[in-house]
């Protein structure tokens, strides 16, 4: 690893592509997914009704649960976020 690689990993700004397993949330709630189960065509506008700012998965992970689970709820057809994250990676392993 380099001296750069080191820095950015520590200052957690490593790429996506240094991790092969990593999904983007663009890939896993793409449009096809988000029409399905909702009223958006985006996760980007899907997480703007909210009025979430959400770049990354870190991102969600700092949303209160109780908050995102409300509008997961509201705003798509699973009881909260944990049930959408998880068909979303079925499905997205199943492509």
């Amino acid at each position: 690893m380099s001296f750069d690689e080191l820095l950015m990993d520590l200052q957690g700004q490593r790429t996506i592509q240094d991790d092969p397993n990593h999904v983007s949330l663009d890939d896993l709630f793409n449009e096809t997914f988000m029409s399905k189960h909702s009223s958006f065509n985006s996760f980007g506008a899907f997480v703007e009704k909210g009025n979430f700012q959400v770049q990354t998965q870190e991102d969600i992970n700092n949303i209160p649960d109780e908050l995102f689970d409300r509008h997961v709820a509201r705003e798509t057809d699973f009881a909260d976020w944990k049930s959408m994250l998880d068909t979303a990676t079925k499905e997205h392993a199943n492509k």
